[in-house]
């Protein structure tokens, strides 16, 4: 499997898959690259519907040149912890929100929450989620709260009375929690149609099945869920004497 940039010509067949409507899996087989790969490629440049071969690969030249440019020092790009590759995390963000809009979530809420899920304090206020992502305090407070009805994201105070944004340990839980309790409404109303349908008629058997299914898989998400709860809450392994004298 070919590694490397994608090339000119490769982005140039993406653009040709994408508008023969043909999966991401699918164009990535006919390149013998990663599905992840070209999910990736359309997702930051445009999506499927916008994206032009001409303009992906200008905007990675781009962002190649910028790598081998001393990183400025700017509001938005703030100095990273523990050393980290700030261009590394910056791509690791966009990945993660990249499968976030996967799964359906919109293109901001999927910024403000992998820029939260990739903070050590996975807390932030407006000004700061504004000056990282380069967007307006508007577009944060309305992903905010989309993310806080989905219970994604909780507000809190700061000392200094200034509201914040926070992810919790169990921000997993939670979201799986309320993905249950989504699905058991569907197998509820899937249920009602049964008397309406008329008993043992193909329409009510299928939603009868329906909802069985939909039961099952619901219980199961909760039974789950609680079982692994605890992981959520697993500590960093304290450093051995070995690793500091190593420092």
């Amino acid at each position: 499997m070919p590694g490397g940039r994608l090339t000119q010509q490769e982005r140039q067949q993406i653009a040709l898959g994408l508008a023969d409507g043909l999966a991401y899996a699918e164009i990535a087989r006919r390149l013998d690259r990663p599905t992840s790969t070209i999910t990736r490629e359309v997702m930051r440049n445009g999506g499927p519907t916008a994206y032009r071969a001409d303009l992906a690969h200008r905007a990675t030249e781009q962002r190649a040149h910028r790598r081998r440019q001393p990183a400025p020092r700017t509001p938005g790009a703030p100095p990273q912890a523990h050393g980290r590759d700030a261009e590394a995390v910056r791509e690791y963000e966009e990945a993660l929100t990249t499968v976030f809009m996967q799964s359906g979530a919109p293109k901001m809420v999927s910024r403000v929450l992998g820029c939260l899920f990739t903070t050590d304090s996975g807390s932030l206020n407006a000004s700061e989620l504004a000056q990282r992502l380069q967007v307006s305090p508007a577009s944060i407070s309305k992903s905010v709260t989309f993310l806080e009805a989905q219970g994604l994201v909780r507000r809190e105070r700061d000392e200094r009375r200034r509201e914040r944004y926070v992810v919790d340990d169990d921000v997993m839980y939670e979201s799986m929690m309320a993905s249950a309790r989504s699905t058991a409404q569907l197998a509820d109303i899937a249920r009602q149609g049964v008397p309406v349908l008329g008993t043992g008629t193909p329409a009510a058997v299928r939603l009868e099945n329906i909802a069985r299914f939909v039961d099952y898989v619901s219980e199961s998400i909760v039974r789950a869920a609680e079982q692994a709860r605890e992981i959520l809450h697993t500590k960093p392994a304290p450093a051995s004497e070995d690793d500091n004298s190593q420092r």
